[in-house]
């Protein structure tokens, strides 16, 4: 049996980047998977194909994470459509990189929206489905703790506000079994932070490692989170940076 056998898991932004990475790797581990996705039905449907290509169930729900009533009916569905839910992983987020002082409100109250107010609202909505044994899982950022990299002050004040929500709400819901934790991504190469971008050499330069992360090496982190050997982990910041910030 594998590790996720019987359990189904959301996850938010799963249309791409390190959310499809991750919701394949956990499909792989036998959970059955939904994701979210805010426009790109295609990318969506294809991380679907991809999962039953190989054996596993899922399904992809549109539901923009800056919409609450969105977010709270996607996971409505996800529970309806699979009978429980086992797993959360808050992975949609955004980052708009440029000196802070440049920052409109805008663009800051859409870093917020998804980043912060996203968070709050999918793990209220599934946490009334959750049991013991259930895992609510945050992707936050390594510069939610030090900031290596100029550019992303909005975005790090958000992964910040990520990381105590984790500890907060560790202690809060201990009692019943659930677990909250936060992976802490360094830079990886993804489309909103590509290894060949403008914002790229600083954060390369800060790792210790000389290089930019690949998704599987986040998904990797998740899947031991989400599963059961995990058990004694909780309001733990743990963080995947090749050493950015050690």
């Amino acid at each position: 049996m594998s590790k996720l056998t019987e359990k189904v898991a959301l996850v938010t932004g799963g249309s791409r980047g390190i959310g499809a990475a991750i919701a394949k790797r956990l499909a792989a581990d036998g959970a059955s998977v939904a994701i979210t996705y805010a426009k790109d039905a295609s990318a969506a449907s294809a991380v679907v194909k991809a999962i039953e290509r190989d054996g596993g169930k899922a399904i992809a729900i549109q539901a923009d994470a800056t919409n609450a009533g969105a977010v709270e009916a996607a996971v409505e569905k996800a529970f309806a459509t699979f009978g429980r839910l086992d797993v959360l992983v808050n992975n949609a987020g955004t980052a708009i990189p440029k000196p802070f002082e440049e920052a409109t409100l805008e663009e800051m109250d859409r870093v917020i929206a998804i980043n912060v107010r996203g968070v709050f609202v999918a793990t209220q909505a599934a946490l009334k489905h959750m049991k013991s044994g259930g895992r609510v899982i945050m992707i936050g950022s390594a510069v939610g703790e030090r900031v290596a990299a100029p550019g992303l002050v909005p975005y790090a004040g958000t992964k910040g506000a990520v990381k105590m929500f984790t500890q907060a709400l560790a202690r809060e819901i201990g009692s019943r079994g659930i677990t909250v934790n936060n992976v802490q991504p360094g830079p990886i190469d993804t489309e909103l932070n590509p290894a060949a971008g403008e914002w790229a050499v600083p954060q390369k330069a800060a790792t210790a490692l000389d290089r930019y992360g690949n998704v599987d090496e986040i998904a990797a982190m998740v899947a031991f989170v989400a599963g059961p050997e995990s058990s004694y982990i909780t309001g733990a910041n743990l963080t995947v940076d090749g050493g950015m910030n050690a």
